[in-house]
C-alpha cells in the first residue's frame, strides 16, 4: 500500500514538472534576432575579417554549437546581418514609395527617400565596410548585391520611366542605364560628404540637391528618350 502510494505521488510529480524541449517559436526567433543585433555590431565597428564565431558566440552568451544550428557558417551569418542590415533601411510598410503627380515630383519623392536611407549611420558604416574589406573578402560585397537594394530600386525607377515615356518608347536597357545614372547623381556626393570628404550636408541642402538633380536628370533622359 505504502509502496503504491509513493509511485502514484511520484507520477503526479513528474506530470507537473515541465518537460526540457525546444524552444517555443517566439523564443527562437529573439534568440535569432538577439545574436543578428551583436553580429551586426561587430561587424561594422570591427570589421568582417575581425569579426568570429567565438567573439559573436561570447558576445551574444550562447554556445558556437548554438550559432552553427541556425547559421551553418561565418558566410551565412554575415548573409543574413547584411540582409538585415539594408532590410531596416527599406521605407516603412506604411509610407508610400511612389508619391508625387507627374514624373519629376514622383522622382523627387524617391529621391528625397534613397537620400534618407544612404545617409543614416548605418548605411554609412555598411559603405565603409564594403570599400575596406570587398577585396579581401568578396564574399561580403557578393551578400550586399544579392540583397537587392540598389537592384530593386533601379527596377523600380525603370518601370517608372518606361511608363512615363509611352509617347517616346524607350528600350529597357536604356531605361536601366538611366535609373542607374539617376541613382549615382543622386547618392554620391551627398555620401561623401557624409563620409567626411566635405561638410555633411544639410535638411535644406539636400531637398535641393535633389530637386536640382532630378531636374537636370530629366532633361537628359528626355534626350534620350528621344534619341
Amino acid at each position: 500500500m505504502v509502496a503504491r502510494v509513493a509511485k502514484a505521488k511520484a507520477a503526479t510529480r513528474t506530470r507537473r514538472t515541465p518537460r526540457a524541449g525546444r524552444p517555443s517559436r517566439a523564443a527562437a526567433l529573439q534568440l535569432r534576432e538577439h545574436i543578428l543585433d551583436v553580429a551586426s555590431k561587430l561587424l561594422l565597428t570591427h570589421g568582417y575579417g575581425a569579426t568570429s564565431f567565438e567573439t559573436i558566440a561570447r558576445q551574444a552568451r550562447v554556445s558556437k554549437r548554438t550559432l552553427y544550428d541556425r547559421f551553418p557558417d561565418k558566410p551565412a551569418l554575415m548573409r543574413a546581418v547584411v540582409v538585415r542590415l539594408i532590410d531596416s533601411l527599406r521605407p516603412a510598410a506604411h509610407e508610400p514609395v511612389i508619391e508625387g503627380r507627374g514624373l519629376e515630383q514622383i522622382l523627387i519623392h524617391l529621391a528625397l527617400l534613397v537620400l534618407r536611407a544612404a545617409l543614416t549611420p548605418r548605411a554609412l558604416a555598411l559603405h565603409r565596410l564594403i570599400v575596406a574589406e570587398s577585396n579581401r573578402f568578396p564574399e561580403l560585397a557578393a551578400a550586399v548585391a544579392k540583397a537587392g537594394g540598389r537592384q530593386e530600386a533601379v527596377a523600380l525607377i525603370g518601370d517608372l520611366l518606361g511608363r512615363h515615356s509611352q509617347r517616346t518608347p524607350i528600350a529597357a536597357a536604356d531605361a536601366e542605364f538611366a535609373a542607374q545614372q539617376f541613382l549615382q547623381m543622386i547618392v554620391s556626393l551627398p555620401q561623401l560628404h557624409a563620409l567626411g570628404s566635405g561638410t555633411p550636408m544639410t535638411p535644406a541642402e539636400l531637398d535641393s540637391w535633389a530637386r536640382r538633380s532630378v531636374g537636370l536628370f530629366l532633361r537628359g533622359y528626355q534626350r534620350l528618350a528621344r534619341a
